[in-house]
């Protein structure tokens, strides 16, 4: 018997982060959507009350830090951090993703510090709020051919390149960035380093204006002979190792990225079946679907997609917390999820006619914010090349 009802041990962290995001981040969802760029004050007493369930074990590790590949179990099934991460963050994306990417210390590079990173660095960069920086002007989701270089020199490496659309590039306190050691061998000698935000020879250039997620700052930073630490490379230095461990953080993160999508695209469907039912179109599920109304036989089909795309999310957290390679998992959760919140939040909008498209409702901006969660940590496109090449068991040079 398969029970996908939430595990009894997540139940009361899950509520908890329902609540918050009815009361706190769907309130002032439109406030921070028109006031882009204006930091979110109420979130400082919400990350402080998130870093307190960590450290007293409430919330079950998760969050952006809690998605460390565990091992197998050896005494059976495991609902680890991974799958806690995943639920708490549908709830939150119920309530706004652009502010749910603005939480401190819950920051994608949050995520690929808790992946790849040693002990000693795990402790040492606890409590820092880390973005990720990874996209530049000539490179977008072929990640193999950052130009971005890191020159080992003396205790530290040497930084040169420019990142763009670093999400909360411009509040964060750390970056984690992207860099070759050797341009000339391709995938093998990208690795991941810990940027301080004081450090010299970094600088936020810019901040983006954007179609959605207006809430969370976008930046443009460039380093220019930016001396990092040594000890601040994640993982380790041995090109022999490959981009594998680099490439394992998005095994993590994109089943992240994907409860995004599930969440904002559940607040569409809540949001629509209300509306619907208004105009006294109601979504009748003992009948079979040529014989509801249009609108409710829309309704029916985006949501078993949506329903798709939850349980390929819940699959992939679930096989990190149980050691199980997931990468092929990871990537049609983010794909299917992506593409399906993109669908389900524009369909809505149609469907609701003037309500949908007016600022009246949130469903215009459901509409805007989803589109983001189809392209960052990978786009649609590259997700599915990823599948293709685990089905095929075709390499990245045989399938291009």
């Amino acid at each position: 018997m398969i029970n996908l009802e939430t595990p009894k041990k997540f139940r009361a962290f899950v509520n908890q982060a329902h609540q918050v995001a009815a009361e706190m981040l769907r309130p002032n969802s439109r406030r921070y959507d028109l006031a882009e760029h204006e930091y979110p004050v109420e979130l400082d007493m919400l990350a402080a009350m998130v870093d307190g369930l960590g450290a007293s074990g409430t919330s079950s590790g998760a969050g952006a830090s809690g998605v460390r590949r565990t091992a197998a179990a050896e005494d059976g099934v495991v609902n680890g951090s991974n799958l806690s991460s995943v639920l708490s963050i549908m709830e939150m994306c119920w309530g706004d993703v652009g502010l749910l990417l603005s939480m401190p210390r819950q920051g994608l590079g949050n995520s690929a510090i808790a992946s790849v990173a040693s002990d000693e660095q795990l402790k040492r960069f606890e409590g820092v709020w880390a973005a990720m920086a990874i996209t530049e002007p000539g490179c977008g989701s072929d990640s193999a051919n950052i130009q971005t270089t890191a020159r080992l020199d003396g205790d530290a490496y040497v930084l040169d390149g420019e990142k763009i659309f670093v999400t909360a590039g411009g509040r964060c306190d750390a970056v984690v960035v992207w860099a070759t050691l050797d341009k000339s061998l391709g995938r093998a000698a990208i690795k991941s380093f810990v940027v301080m935000k004081d450090t010299p020879g970094m600088t936020v250039e810019r901040l983006e204006n954007k179609l959605g997620i207006r809430a969370s700052d976008t930046a443009t930073i460039r380093f220019e002979n930016c001396r990092v630490p040594r000890e601040n490379l994640l993982g380790t230095a041995d090109i022999d190792k490959g981009f594998a461990g680099v490439m394992q953080t998005f095994d993590n993160t994109r089943p992240l990225v994907a409860a995004m999508a599930v969440g904002c695209a559940r607040a569409s469907l809540e949001l629509t079946r209300d509306l619907l039912a208004d105009a006294g179109v109601q979504v009748d599920y003992d009948r079979p679907v040529h014989r509801q109304p249009a609108a409710a036989a829309t309704y029916l089909a985006m949501e078993a997609d949506w329903e798709a795309a939850y349980l390929l999310t819940l699959q992939a957290a679930w096989m990190a917390d149980n050691g199980q390679p997931n990468s092929l998992q990871a990537s049609m959760a983010k794909a299917k999820a992506g593409r399906t919140a993109n669908d389900i939040t524009l369909r809505c909008v149609e469907l609701t006619s003037t309500l949908g498209y007016s600022e009246h409702e949130l469903l215009e901006k459901w509409s805007r914010d989803s589109k983001i969660l189809d392209i960052f940590e990978g786009t649609q496109q590259i997700q599915q090349l990823i599948v293709a090449r685990r089905l095929l068991g075709r390499t990245s040079a045989e399938l291009k």
